[in-house]
C-alpha cells in the first residue's frame, strides 16, 4: 500500500490557566477549519516522532535514534478545527509549532 497512513497536524501549545500549565495539547489539523469537521479525528491515535542522541532498541529492527510519544485525540477545541489530545508522556517545549502525526486508525466507520 502506497502513501502515508497519517494526517498532518501542528502542535499549537499546552493547555493552561493563569497559574497552572497542563501538558495536554492543542493540535491544529491541516485542512480542517470547522468544529464539525473534527468529528472524524476524535479517538484517532497521534504520534510525536523525534530523534534522540542515543540509539534505542526497536521491535523487529536495528537500533536507531528515532523515538515516539503516543497519544489520542480526545475532543474538539474551539470552532476553527483545533483538537485536544492526551499524550502518554509530556511533550517537550521544543515541539511547539512542529509536526504531530494523526494516524488514520482506529477507524469508527
Amino acid at each position: 500500500m502506497s502513501g502515508r497512513q497519517w494526517y498532518k497536524a501542528i502542535f499549537a501549545g499546552y493547555k493552561r490557566g493563569l497559574w497552572n500549565q497542563r501538558e495536554h495539547t492543542a493540535l491544529k489539523l491541516e485542512g480542517v477549519y470547522a468544529r464539525g469537521d473534527t468529528n472524524f479525528y476524535l479517538g484517532k491515535r497521534c504520534a510525536y516522532v523525534y530523534k534522540a542522541k542515543n540509539n534505542t532498541v526497536t521491535p523487529g529492527g536495528k537500533p536507531n535514534k528515532t523515538r515516539v510519544i503516543w497519544g489520542k485525540v480526545t475532543c474538539a477545541h474551539g470552532n476553527s478545527g483545533m483538537v485536544r489530545a492526551k499524550l502518554h508522556s509530556n511533550l517537550p517545549t521544543k515541539a511547539i509549532g512542529h509536526r504531530i502525526r494523526v494516524m488514520l486508525y482506529p477507524s469508527r466507520v
